[in-house]
């Protein structure tokens, strides 16, 4: 088994693109349960949503719940909440950025990492550079730092 992983966005297609992406980096080999906008399939959060991709993802690993705004985290406390009373599950609900904190805790979790270890490495992501250092910033860091 391994640490599972549920993706909470107020959007149904941004948690599905979301989960996609990073099951793809996981090969396969981690549960990964998107649970995006309203019952009714608009913007917002379920906690219904939630509760089913929190039961998918369960894990003796344990799961982690990644969030794409604050306001999910409400929702994914009080999915927690009712999880819990059935489940005896370790669960951590991450503040990683969305999309980098999923494909970095993917592929930690691939490779049977515990559940602190994942969350850990999901959220480190907040620090991963987008896009290339430039020649200034590269001979500022050979040189001890910005200018």
């Amino acid at each position: 088994m391994t640490v599972g992983l549920v993706i909470v966005s107020h959007s149904a297609r941004l948690a599905e693109g979301v989960a996609e992406l990073a099951g793809q980096m996981a090969q396969g080999k981690v549960v990964i349960a998107p649970a995006g906008g309203t019952a009714e399939g608009g913007l917002g959060t379920s906690v219904d949503k939630i509760l089913q991709a929190l039961q998918r993802a369960a894990s003796p690993d344990g799961v982690l719940i990644l969030l794409d705004l604050g306001s999910a985290g409400i929702a994914a406390e009080m999915a927690l909440e009712l999880f819990k009373q059935d489940h005896d599950c370790p669960v951590m609900i991450s503040s990683a950025p969305l999309v980098e904190g999923a494909v970095v805790a993917a592929v930690e979790a691939s490779i049977g990492s515990q559940l602190a270890a994942v969350a850990e490495a999901a959220a480190a992501a907040t620090s991963l550079p987008k896009l290339p250092a430039t020649e200034e910033q590269q001979a500022g860091e050979r040189e001890g730092g910005p200018d």
